[in-house]
């Protein structure tokens, strides 16, 4: 095995264990997170992130090859599926009255009040 494949090997095993550590975070996340909105940014985020190191790590893997474009024909599904669904299910909480809980934000901030022109009275 040359100096390259080697290096192309030790690349491929740190993106897919990079990728699969990712997947292993959002699930503890799913677990351990109190809430319904943080357990949601966790797969979400945790998923995107796993799909792109994980693929990335396979076609290193498979080469220059058919496979190769079969997986990042995957990869690509995944990457748009995953966010469109994770909105799809945000929006159906709103919409069914499941609300964010609100922070106390920053301290000495408030929001400017709306000039006349921008509410549409004037």
């Amino acid at each position: 095995m040359s100096v390259m494949g080697i290096i192309i090997e030790a690349l491929s095993w740190i993106f897919i264990l990079s990728g699969a550590g990712f997947v292993v975070v959002g699930a503890f996340g799913i677990l351990r997170l109190p809430g319904f909105w943080s357990r949601l940014h966790a797969a979400s985020v945790s998923e995107s992130a796993g799909v792109i190191l994980l693929v990335i790590g396979m076609c290193l893997q498979a080469g220059a090859t058919l496979i190769t474009v079969k997986l990042l024909i995957i990869g690509a599904f995944l990457f748009i599926t995953g966010p469109t669904s994770t909105h799809a299910i945000a929006n159906a909480a709103l919409v069914t009255g499941l609300r964010p809980v609100e922070g106390k934000g920053l301290v000495g901030v408030e929001p400017e009040p709306l000039k006349s022109d921008e509410a549409g009275n004037g």
